[in-house]
């Protein structure tokens, strides 16, 4: 026989209420912690960056690394120092989510097609493989030779470094669908596209866009190391970080650093942001702690 004990004064609708009191706490502190904890470092970082422009560098070598403050007055507060900056950025992000839309649609068919045949697999991925190993550097003169020093050149290096990330994520996630399942629509006599876009690609979905998260920060890189070799058509960050760096122009020079910075950081919440939207909130609840 169970016997339930009520506090005198308490009804039930106030112990219900008071029932998740622990749990908003906890997530009250959750939500404190993830919002300070960057800050902190980011106060530590900033503090780093002071002792070693006062205490490391002498005076007469502190443009290699301006105070914060410097970079603040004299470059983002700088009309036309900004206007080059801002230009600069938008020929970046159009160079950048060209290779990467590109890169999406081949690495995406490269690994369903991989993904249908064991053969298949055995076949092409050494080749995405061998295309990672290679340092893109010993390929920028090829492809200079070849589609000149623009645009074309530029998005192609974008390309290559976006590339393996979605080619080994999405074949990852193709590949990672529960036997069962199969069992399941082999049973119900479903085809291999039906099997495809049903099965497939919806348990692929967070192991794909795990990889576009990292292939958008590396097209962002693509982009600029193209600028840094192709110093042809409108200048990207690449080619202004090369031109304040052989100006000695430090506080411009360290603003662009952290305006591509944050370009890369922007792609990158970018793609977690469409793969919650994508997924769902299935997939991350599955892996909270009780």
């Amino acid at each position: 026989m169970t016997t339930t004990v009520q506090s005198a004064g308490t009804t039930p609708g106030e112990m219900a209420t008071a029932a998740p009191a622990p749990a908003r706490r906890r997530k009250r502190r959750g939500t404190l912690v993830d919002v300070a904890a960057p800050l902190a470092i980011l106060a530590v970082l900033i503090g780093i960056w002071y002792a070693i422009t006062y205490l490391v560098l002498e005076p007469g070598k502190r443009f290699l690394m301006p105070p914060p403050q410097d970079v603040i007055t004299e470059a983002f507060l700088d009309g036309a120092a900004m206007e080059r900056i801002t230009a600069a950025l938008a020929q970046t992000i159009t160079v950048s989510f060209t290779g990467l839309a590109i890169a999406i649609v081949i690495g995406m068919a490269w690994a369903v097609v991989m993904s249908q045949a064991r053969s298949a697999e055995r076949s092409l991925f050494p080749y995405a493989v061998a295309l990672q190993c290679i340092p893109i550097l010993a390929l920028v003169p090829l492809i200079g030779f070849w589609f000149g020093y623009g645009f074309p050149a530029r998005t192609i290096v974008c390309v290559l470094i976006a590339l393996f990330p979605i080619v080994s994520n999405t074949l990852f996630g193709l590949q990672s669908v529960d036997r069962g399942m199969h069992e399941l629509f082999t049973l119900h006599g479903a085809g291999r596209l039906t099997r495809l876009f049903k099965l497939q690609f919806p348990a692929a979905m967070p192991a794909i866009f795990a990889g576009l998260r990292i292939s958008a920060g590396l097209s962002v890189v693509g982009a600029i190391v193209g600028d840094v070799f192709f110093k042809q058509g409108t200048p990207g960050l690449g080619i202004l970080l090369d031109n304040f760096r052989a100006r000695l122009q430090g506080p411009e020079l360290f603003a662009t650093i952290l305006v591509a910075a944050a370009l890369g950081i922007a792609v990158f919440l970018l793609f977690g942001w469409l793969g919650r939207l994508a997924v769902g909130r299935w997939y991350d609840q599955s892996r909270d702690p009780a």
